[in-house]
């Protein structure tokens, strides 16, 4: 009986390791790409706050996404996030805006109390992913608002970005196309922190009520006689 067991034993001990070794395959983790932003100089730059940044509900996970042909979306089995993707997100627009406005005042919302932006930067990211055989996409809005939160400019942005297949090749895109968004939104920042503020209209003096008098009251005219058989009075 016990020559019996052990081949079991050893046929058992190496099915358990072969499960192991499949549950802990390695898993390629990825940041996206910001680049290679150089430092701002200017410490009294053009004030930008950037956010609120609003990223879609789909993003919010560390697997990494595929998009097929049909439109549907699959978690990638080689590869995920290697920590927040919103967090990414966040610092490559900031490091690729404070570079290219070559300003050091660009913030993140929300700002400490005492920072009063020339430009603040509201931005929702509805679409960011990519397929094998599918280009990086990113659908995006800004809107620009100014020093009196008065919004200068909106506009809605649709990138894509051909890649080689792989995994890194497509979070390598993705990189490159949230570069190209903050080259756009720079651009768009200048202008409108160079804008005069908007006037506001004076605002015209209240009248004092005016005291009715015995001369704005209504005159009711006299009665004049009419001189005929009878005393006839005309009113």
């Amino acid at each position: 009986m016990n020559f019996l067991r052990v081949p079991f034993v050893l046929l058992l001990t190496g099915v358990l390791g072969l499960a192991g070794c499949s549950v802990h395959q390695p898993t390629s983790l990825y940041q996206l790409d910001s680049g290679d932003p150089g430092q701002p100089k200017q410490s009294a730059g053009v004030a930008v706050l950037l956010g609120p940044v609003s990223v879609a509900d789909y993003l919010q996970r560390e697997t990494l996404l595929q998009r097929q042909a049909d439109g549907s979306l699959t978690a990638s089995t080689d590869g995920r996030w290697a920590g927040s993707l919103s967090a990414d997100i966040d610092q490559l627009l900031l490091r690729q805006l404070a570079w290219k406005l070559d300003s050091q005042r660009v913030v993140m919302a929300p700002a400490a109390a005492n920072f009063t932006p020339d430009v603040q930067v509201v931005l929702s990211i509805t679409r960011l992913d990519s397929g094998e055989n599918q280009p990086a996409v990113l659908d995006a809005q800004w809107r620009l608002l100014d020093r009196r939160g008065t919004v200068r400019d909106s506009k809605l942005i649709h990138l894509e970005e051909p890649h080689a297949g792989t995994s890194a090749a497509q979070v390598k895109a993705q990189g490159v196309l949230l570069q190209r968004l903050a080259e756009q939104l720079s651009a768009a920042v200048k202008p409108v922190a160079s804008q005069p503020l908007v006037a506001e209209e004076p605002k015209k003096a209240a009248q004092p009520a005016k005291t009715r008098t015995d001369q704005d009251k209504p005159k009711i005219p006299m009665a004049s006689p009419i001189r005929t058989d009878l005393e006839v009075f005309r009113f």
